[in-house]
C-alpha cells in the first residue's frame, strides 16, 4: 500500500534532482522524499533534503515500494527501468521531468504554473504526468500574459539554450572546453561533438548523442499545448522559433519579437506584464539576465523596446531559469497527486 505523501526521487543527485531536493527540503515540505540515485557508484552517498540528512538508495523494487508519485529525473536508461519496475499502468503515479514517457499513451502534459486550475480533477487521475519543457513554460507565461490585454497579431522568439540542458555531462564538458582551449589542449567533445565554449551554435556535431532540433521540436509542441489551455491569455497564436545553443552553463535567454493587432503603449505593456511569476523590468533599470535569474521561480522581462521598423511591434529580452521552472512545476504536479 502507498504511504500518504511519499514520493520516490530516481535521479536524486542530477541537477534536476537537487533542484527538486531544495524546493522539497524548502517549500514543500509536506513530501516525504525518498531519494534513489542515478547509478549504483552513488547508492549510500549521505546527501540533503533542506536541512535534513538524507542517503540515496539504487534504484529497485524495494526502493519505489510503499510511493504514491515517483519523480524520473534522471538519465534515460534509468528511468526506462523505474518504468519498467512502477509497471503497466503504474502503481504509483509518474512525474516525468525527462521525456522518457512523453509518447505513453497515458501521458499527460503538465504545467501547473499555466494551467491555473484547468481540469485538477482529471489531472489528479492520470497515470503518468510529463512536465513541459521549461522554454515552453516561460513563453507561454509570457506571451498569455501579452495576449490577456494586447492581443498579438505574430510573434518571433529566438531561444538560447544552456549546457544544463544536456545534464551534468553538458555542463562539465563546456567547463573543460572552456579550460582546454585558454591552455590550448584538444577539446573534449562527447556531448556537443562541436566546439560549444566561446560559440553560439544552430546545430550540434553529427556524433552529439542529442540534438538542437529535437529540443527545438519538443518546445514547439510543449509550446501549442500550453497555448490552446482555456483560461486568460487563451488564444495568443503560435510563434515563429528557432533555438541556438549558448555557451552558457546554466538558465535559458528569449529574444522575442511580438507585432501587436494595435499600436501598443510601452507603459501599459509593462503593467499588463506584471504579475507574481513574471518580474518586469522597466527602462530605468538594468535588463535581466540569465545568471542573475539563477534560483528564481517564473521569468524577468525587459529591454522593452519598440520596433523602429514596426510601430505595431516591440522588443523583449526575458530570462528563465531552466532547472527551477521544470522542477517547481513537477513538484507542484506532486502536491496535487499527495
Amino acid at each position: 500500500m502507498a504511504d500518504s505523501n511519499t514520493a520516490a526521487l530516481v535521479g536524486s543527485d542530477t541537477l534536476l534532482g537537487r533542484e527538486i531536493r531544495d524546493i522539497v527540503g524548502t517549500s514543500a515540505t509536506g513530501i516525504e522524499l525518498r531519494l534513489i540515485a542515478e547509478s549504483e557508484e552513488e547508492e549510500g552517498t549521505l546527501t540533503r533534503v533542506g536541512d535534513e540528512p538524507a542517503i540515496a538508495e539504487v534504484l529497485n523494487d524495494e526502493s519505489l515500494d510503499g510511493a504514491r508519485v515517483i519523480f524520473l529525473a534522471a538519465s534515460g536508461e534509468i528511468n526506462r527501468k523505474a518504468l519498467d519496475l512502477a509497471g503497466d499502468p503504474p502503481d504509483a503515479a509518474i512525474v516525468d521531468l525527462s521525456y522518457a514517457a512523453e509518447e505513453r499513451p497515458d501521458a499527460r502534459l503538465r504545467a501547473p504554473s499555466i494551467e491555473d486550475g484547468y481540469n485538477v480533477e482529471e489531472n489528479r487521475d492520470a497515470a503518468v504526468h510529463v512536465i513541459a519543457h521549461p522554454a515552453a513554460i516561460a513563453a507561454a507565461m509570457f506571451l498569455r500574459r501579452l495576449q490577456r490585454n494586447d492581443p498579438i497579431r505574430r510573434s518571433i522568439l529566438n531561444i538560447f539554450m544552456p549546457a544544463s540542458e544536456q545534464g551534468t555531462k553538458g555542463v562539465e564538458e563546456l567547463q573543460q572546453q572552456t579550460v582546454s582551449l585558454l591552455s590550448f589542449k584538444p577539446l573534449p567533445k562527447t556531448v556537443f561533438d562541436a566546439q560549444a565554449s566561446f560559440a553560439l551554435l544552430p546545430q550540434f556535431g553529427e556524433d552529439a548523442p542529442a540534438t538542437i532540433e529535437e529540443s527545438e521540436l519538443r518546445i514547439e509542441r510543449h509550446l501549442a499545448t500550453l497555448l490552446d489551455l482555456p483560461g486568460e491569455g487563451e488564444g495568443a497564436p503560435m510563434p515563429s522559433l528557432r533555438v541556438i545553443h549558448a555557451p552558457v552553463f546554466h538558465g535559458y535567454s528569449f529574444s522575442a519579437w511580438v507585432e501587436f493587432e494595435e499600436a501598443p503603449v510601452i507603459e501599459a505593456i509593462e503593467n499588463s506584464l506584471q504579475m507574481d511569476a513574471i518580474d518586469v523590468r522597466g527602462a530605468d533599470m538594468e535588463p535581466p539576465n540569465n545568471v542573475g535569474q539563477a534560483g528564481q521561480s517564473g521569468i524577468s522581462v525587459g529591454s522593452i523596446v519598440p520596433d523602429r521598423n514596426d510601430s505595431d511591434a516591440v522588443w523583449f529580452w526575458f530570462v528563465a531559469d531552466n532547472l527551477r521552472v521544470s522542477a517547481e512545476n513537477a513538484v507542484a504536479v506532486a502536491m496535487e497527486l499527495l
